[in-house]
């Protein structure tokens, strides 16, 4: 999943601060059945600042635009209902949470022709958090995988397993992610074991092997990942895909004597979907729907992707794309290299809660 985008700059709308906002300091609260305004709540830097003026331009409807950093923090304000958003994008995991927790409305999908441009498989992997695809539509997606860097990892010794994060030879050269199912992913992988696991004992070998880890491990680490391995820092680092173009690019433009290859490993990974989603509570819910149809559309989600680099479900927008980004493996990998990889599952409180205390015996160790 896309989880904390690691380009977020300043957070000038977090949702403290947009309910103070909200609360009559600045913007006016939504009021219900507003016809000319769609209150959006995404992730930071998540979107090109011009879809939004493209948005209100075409529709006369006013986005007022709030940004959170991580799904568990986007949650209990969805929950408390105190600040009424009309379209939410969070991840496959938590949009299932949401929706056992009767949080979300079913799309009217009449309002999203647009959805056609979806390509099937995308559709097809919403069903493990929304079986009936009532309730989403993709947005972006992904895998997490290793960076490593050539100058610091002889050929025969580059990555390509998990458990070759354990090897001794990167001691003080690996960057692991700062996030519960991110690290325990890589763990439960390398031990041939399903990242949705819920078996308490395959979780405490998992906690197990972290901590075995750990003298390794340079830094636990969420947003440095890309800037610590462009700048030489470390060997290898767990990162997100979408951060690939950037880093691409940024080292051809550093003109660095080096480059850094990413790897899905062998054992499989994280397969992750955000999705815009329509709380139950929303008071424009007709335009989030017309928030989605546009985001939806080919030339729209393009300019979205090139801006982002996170990989787009929208066919449309990839058939539009340049040959040498479509054919760009590391972006959009093939069908046969994600074998064995999973999309995260909401586990239920109680195996969340085994994950979070097993997770701060590694952090503490």
């Amino acid at each position: 999943m896309k989880k904390t985008i690691f380009k977020i700059m300043a957070v000038s709308a977090l949702p403290l601060l947009s309910i103070f906002l909200f609360s009559g300091c600045g913007k006016s609260a939504p009021k219900t059945g507003s016809a000319g305004e769609v209150y959006v709540y995404n992730w930071g830097e998540y979107i090109d600042e011009s879809v939004i003026e493209e948005f209100e331009k075409e529709t006369g409807i006013k986005v007022v635009y709030d940004m959170f950093e991580t799904n568990e923090e986007m949650y209990p304000v969805i929950e408390a209902g105190g600040v009424k958003y009309d379209a939410v994008c969070p991840s496959d995991y938590m949009i299932q949470k949401m929706i056992e927790n009767n949080l979300l409305a079913e799309i009217n999908f009449d309002n999203v022709p647009n959805l056609k441009e979806i390509e099937p498989r995308y559709q097809e992997m919403s069903k493990s958090f929304d079986p009936e695809n009532k309730y989403s539509v993709p947005y972006c997606w992904g895998t997490v995988g290793i960076l490593y860097n050539t100058s610091m990892v002889d050929p025969k010794d580059a990555p390509t397993k998990w458990s070759d994060l354990w090897d001794e030879k990167f001691k003080n050269n690996i960057l692991m992610q700062d996030s519960v199912r991110d690290a325990f992913m890589v763990a439960l992988k390398s031990l041939g074991y399903s990242a949705n696991t819920t078996n308490e004992a395959e979780i405490q070998e998992a906690k197990e092997l972290l901590i075995k880890q750990k003298p390794l491990v340079q830094a636990y680490v969420i947003d440095q990942v890309r800037d610590k391995m462009i700048g030489g820092e470390a060997a290898v680092g767990v990162i997100y895909s979408g951060e690939m173009l950037y880093i691409q690019n940024e080292v051809k433009d550093l003109g660095l004597d080096y480059s850094l290859e990413y790897v899905i490993p062998q054992e499989g990974t994280n397969l992750w979907l955000d999705s815009w989603v329509i709380p139950a509570n929303a008071p424009n819910k007709e335009n989030a729907e017309k928030w989605i149809n546009f985001l939806c559309r080919p030339d729209i989600a393009k300019k979205n992707f090139e801006y982002i680099t996170y990989p787009t479900p929208n066919k449309g927008a990839f058939d539009l794309l340049d040959p040498e980004l479509q054919n760009n493996k590391a972006v959009f990998p093939d069908s046969d290299t994600l074998k064995n990889s999973e999309v995260y599952k909401y586990l239920g409180d109680e195996v969340d809660s085994l994950y979070n205390e097993a997770w701060k015996e590694v952090k503490s160790n």
